[in-house]
């Protein structure tokens, strides 16, 4: 007998977020979600496992505020920016009254979210550019209470203009709150807006230790806003967000040395993107290579390659992007090590042409 009837309409009808792992695949060279290559390695201290943990530990909470640059009382620390994502609806969003606002492409958990909680959802398409329509954001703004912007955005790697985010913050001034998201900031940290909050309450940053740090298993994300906005979302958490192992992992991370390993990585995913981007540009398969500040380079395919399938079938995981608006031929690559880059343009170099083709101007 089904139970189907007994279903909230809108879950029903809901097409949940394709993640990584949901897509499956079957290989040796896994370029598809954005996560460090190689896992680092940290030893569980213990604890006390038969109690309940902190609903907000101390040592993660001050760890990551040092590092944040903000005081302890700017910090939520949640399971993984998709929480806080959730955590910000749940507090200020009226299920059949308010609305969001995203400008694809863009990260899709956003819509999915909203549409979980019975929030409408607005889009704003970006410009051809990937920067933000303004006129049309304002044109559409009645109504909304969060707008999300992701800088360094994904899946196009960009960010977003800082003059443009000063207007949207103008914009939205006792309207609306600006969730920036900066899960990527960590490889262009000089163009974080954590310095702005003082000057803007309504400013609320998404952060997460699953790219620069390489925990994306461990599932720990944070949320750096105004102390009026951080009570407000800790009326809504879980009671015990983070497992203890969870707390434990991530206070190690942001010691002195998880710092220091972090930068380490930082920097050699940087000049692999750099090199990776230069090598994708001679492949025949590739139209266009787009600038990113990011862990990930999104290119443009020729079509007649088959270039994901034809990857996908021989072990090599990449991200299918065309479905997102704008990124027709689209293939979202992570970088990976080292040999796992030079494998990827390998694969790609060897593939038979199966049609003339021209690079795209950028």
């Amino acid at each position: 007998m089904s139970i189907s009837h007994l279903a909230r309409a809108n879950v029903l009808a809901l097409e949940p977020y394709l993640s990584a792992r949901r897509l499956g695949g079957q290989g040796d060279i896994w370029l598809n979600a954005n996560e460090y290559p190689l896992p680092p390695v940290y030893d569980l201290r213990g604890g006390d496992l038969n109690r309940y943990p902190a609903c907000q530990p101390a040592g993660v909470i001050t760890g990551y505020a040092n590092y944040a640059g903000v005081g302890a009382e700017n910090v939520v620390v949640c399971r993984g920016a998709d929480e806080g994502i959730e955590l910000l609806i749940r507090a200020f969003c009226e299920p059949g009254a308010d609305a969001i606002l995203f400008c694809p492409p863009t990260y899709g958990m956003y819509s999915v979210s909203a549409e979980t909680f019975g929030i409408a959802r607005r889009t704003v398409a970006a410009r051809e550019d990937w920067q933000l329509d303004l006129p049309a954001i304002h044109a559409r703004l009645d109504g909304v209470k969060l707008l999300y912007i992701c800088s360094p955005n994904n899946p196009t790697g960009n960010l977003i203009e800082p003059e443009t985010l000063r207007a949207l913050l103008e914009m939205t001034r006792d309207r609306a709150l600006l969730v920036v998201d900066e899960a990527y900031i960590d490889f262009c940290p000089q163009a974080s807006v954590v310095s702005w909050l003082a000057a803007y309450p309504h400013l609320v940053i998404l952060r997460t230790l699953s790219k620069a740090f390489a925990l994306a298993g461990l599932r720990c994300g944070f949320v750096l806003a105004n102390a009026e906005v951080v009570q407000l979302l800790l009326k809504v958490i879980a009671p015990y967000p983070l497992a203890l192992p969870v707390a434990d992992i991530a206070e190690q991370a942001l010691s002195a040395d998880g710092l220091r390993q972090t930068r380490t990585r930082v920097a050699q995913i940087n000049a692999n993107r750099e090199t990776l981007a230069r090598e994708l540009a001679q492949c025949p398969c590739i139209r266009a290579v787009y600038p990113s500040v990011s862990n990930y380079l999104l290119v443009r395919c020729d079509p007649a390659y088959q270039v994901f399938k034809t990857l996908w079938d021989q072990g090599t995981i990449l991200r299918d992007q065309s479905k997102q608006p704008g990124l027709a031929d689209c293939l979202r690559i992570t970088i990976g090590t080292e040999a796992e880059c030079q494998s990827v343009v390998a694969a790609l170099k060897a593939l038979a042409p199966a049609s003339s083709s021209s690079k795209e101007s950028l």
